[in-house]
């Protein structure tokens, strides 16, 4: 699961005639506006755990899995070519395909398998120095389910439980935490693993340590100058489909407005439509093709309900906290959120309104279709609720002795589509008597504010990433993963344990995630605002990017990428 700023697929121009991919040439892609490039090594912790730094090493380190984009495992196209679990979901044999290898020469093995582990291990570990934790201990059963990790041989591993578990959760949610890392390159303390997880954290966030030449990816980082660009060329050692492109870049935007007019001077290649200019719109029609692609994602609104926490500086700060442990008090202000007006008038319609964390778009077997959404826009109900529950409005603002629902929201800058979601928030909230008062941050800052004194986040919301979606990680333990909002729920945590179970059939497994999910949506562990589309606009002349750009994991393959001459 990964942080993301702000399938299913509609172009709306036709592609060139040419069909023979050709070799050479630079693609530019732009980030999202405001967006940066942080930290280079695949394992993150919580504070770095986003979908742009999750690119950035997917181009230079290829995961265990590679997914289709209904979801399904491309054995083809993966390091893993076959998984053999037993029947109880105890044990995992895995066989790697030998056809990749290091750039330096080495065999991808499964000893570097096993080297991952041993540091998502220790990495994970309450007592591992700054800057870890690592992000995903507490998701797929990573660390404490798994009993070991041993190689049988130099492309085969043994994954064994010490319970049973759900097979395709823990291959999805365990498994593919566990990419291959060269051990010949970052073993650099063998003996001592304090030592070596300081010196993975100095090297994670300086794209030039030499560590990084060395990738079994289809591209070598090239050139990193943070808030500007990152140059990437071919891997000429990749086992698996090697780039047609000489360079590919990604490419820093300092606003919407500002990427909007390179795609007009031809400056990028790939790009994206502002949600802002969909008026606009046409004036790239000539040179550049549209296509609508709905992610596998959810958006939400954070409420912090931290209150006595350990670290002093995570509590929410004036008490708000109380305020929001309350369901009544979370069920107001999901009726607050007018989701088909935020909808039509930041996304032109092309969001998907959300009731839980998997959107029936883009298609999946994970979306409950009987699922309805249950806290629909309703503030005069909202405000009565709030009533009934002792609260009354003093000066415009809902009171109840010392405490006053006067809340700050800090919000993602950076796109008008979010200050006209935010606005409408606050509009509707107002009706219940709840102020709200809006504070803009970069994205990066918001990211950071998750271990300091907040009260209300709007910083974009959660990609799947190609992940089995349970809430491990997500609602399980307040400080755990990504559960920097203190939630907690004895039924909540039970729902989530018996996703991770194995059954005797698919849909019985199913239907666990669809009872988790359905009591998402009833408890409100977060507030649910619509997912936005994204707008790709690609140049004629450039090819295969909305094919390889998978809505299941929200990442992309630029090595099958080309530019007609």
């Amino acid at each position: 699961m990964l942080l993301a700023g702000c399938g299913t697929t509609t172009t709306t121009s036709p592609s060139s005639a040419v069909s023979k991919p050709q070799y050479g040439g630079t693609v530019v892609m732009a980030l999202s506006a405001d967006s940066n490039i942080t930290w280079y090594f695949p394992l993150m912790n919580g504070l770095q755990d986003s979908l742009y730094n999750g690119w950035v090493q997917s181009f230079m380190y290829k995961g265990l899995l590679t997914y289709n984009n209904n979801g399904s495992i491309n054995y083809s196209r993966s390091i893993v070519s076959s998984i053999k679990p037993n029947a109880n979901g105890t044990q995992f044999v895995v066989t790697m395909n030998p056809k990749y290898k290091w750039s330096n020469g080495h065999p991808v093995t499964a000893q570097d398998v096993v080297f991952t582990w041993n540091l998502i291990k220790a990495a994970s570990a309450p007592n591992a120095p700054a800057p870890w934790p690592y992000v995903g201990a507490g998701s797929g059963g990573i660390p404490s389910q798994v009993q070991s990790v041993v190689a049988d041989s130099s492309h085969q591993f043994t994954v064994t439980l010490n319970k049973p578990a759900n097979q395709e959760w823990f291959i999805y949610n365990g498994l593919d935490q566990m990419t291959p890392l060269p051990q010949s390159v970052f073993d650099k303390y063998p003996n001592n693993m304090t030592q070596e997880l300081k010196f993975l954290g100095t090297i994670a966030t300086e794209p030039t340590a030499p560590e990084y030449q060395v990738v079994d990816g289809p591209f070598k980082l090239q050139q990193a100058v943070s808030s500007q660009k990152w140059v990437f060329v071919p891997n000429p050692s990749y086992g698996g489909h090697k780039p047609y492109l000489s360079k590919f870049i990604l490419q820093y935007e300092t606003s919407s407005d500002a990427e909007f007019a390179a795609l007009k001077t031809g400056a990028i290649q790939a790009g994206y439509l502002p949600n802002s200019l969909w008026g606009s719109r046409s004036a790239l029609a000539n040179n550049y093709n549209l296509a609508v692609i709905n992610y596998l994602e959810y958006d939400d609104v954070l409420v912090n309900m931290n209150h006595g926490h350990k670290t002093a500086s995570n509590n929410a700060p004036n008490g708000v906290g109380d305020i929001f442990k309350h369901l009544y008090v979370r069920q107001a202000l999901q009726m607050g959120i007018n989701q088909p007006a935020i909808n039509a008038a930041a996304f032109h319609g092309n969001a998907i309104d959300e009731t839980t964390i998997v959107p029936d778009k883009p298609p999946t077997i994970f979306y409950d279709p009987n699922l309805k959404p249950i806290y629909t826009y309703n503030p005069s109900a909202g405000k009565k609720l709030l009533e009934q529950h002792g609260w009354h409005e003093v000066n415009g603002v809902m009171t109840k002795g010392n405490e006053k629902m006067d809340f700050t929201l800090v919000y993602s800058s950076g796109a008008q589509s979010v200050v006209q979601e935010v606005t409408l928030m606050q509009e509707g909230w107002a009706k219940e008597g709840i102020k709200v008062t809006l504070k803009a941050e970069p994205f990066s800052t918001i990211v950071g504010l998750t271990n300091n004194q907040w009260e209300m986040e709007d910083y974009g919301g959660i990609t799947w990433g190609g992940s089995y979606p349970t809430g491990e990680g997500l609602f399980g333990q307040p400080g755990q993963g990504l559960d920097s909002q203190g939630y907690s729920n004895a039924e909540m945590n039970a729902l989530i344990a018996k996703t991770h179970q194995p059954f005797a059939t698919q849909q019985a497994s199913l239907q666990a995630l669809y009872n988790f999910q359905k009591y998402v949506a009833q408890d409100l562990p977060i507030l649910f605002v619509p997912a936005p589309p994204s707008y790709d606009e690609n140049a004629k002349n450039l090819h295969n990017v909305v094919q390889y750009s998978n809505p299941f994991t929200q990442y992309f393959s630029p090595q099958y990428f080309w530019l007609s001459k």
